[in-house]
């Protein structure tokens, strides 16, 4: 399970057999205190790749820069390169995806930097007490 950052927009493919195939970069920040106490960060990343429909929805939905959740599992891979060394590449193998950011404006506009938890809300209109013949529920009142 990765929570990160898309860092480049998806590259989707077709295999010769017909199936569909997406790559994209995803980077996952870890902040901690040493025993120094001194703040550390670092920032890893991760090769993703999605098949079928999966890889159809990345491509249409993932891009540069978007909070995204993965679900996959690790697959190595190893060769020997054109110099005789060994080389290896693990990716991760997305079997379930989770935007979690709001898409930008069509209009092209850069997406608010406050999430709707953030955002600065309009007070909203009192309304009279309710009767006992009107209990219904609005969405606008549920707090979560």
């Amino acid at each position: 399970m990765l929570i990160g950052n898309v860092t480049r927009d998806p590259e989707v493919r077709t295999t010769p057999s017909g199936q569909t195939v997406a790559t994209f970069g995803l980077a996952t920040n870890r902040v901690w205190t040493d025993a120094s106490g001194v703040k550390q960060e670092k920032a890893e990343f991760h090769n993703i790749v999605a098949w079928g429909k999966l890889a159809e929805i990345c491509g249409q939905y993932l891009h540069k820069g978007r909070k995204t959740y993965i679900e996959g599992r690790l697959q190595t891979h190893d060769w020997t390169g054109d110099d005789g060394v060994r080389r290896f590449k693990t990716e991760t193998i997305a079997e379930n995806m989770i935007l979690l950011d709001r898409a930008p404006a069509a209009s092209g506009a850069a997406p608010s930097p406050l999430s709707s938890a953030q955002a600065p809300q309009e007070p909203e209109p009192a309304s009279p007490p309710a009767t006992n013949e009107e209990k219904e529920i609005k969405v606008e009142q549920i707090p979560f």
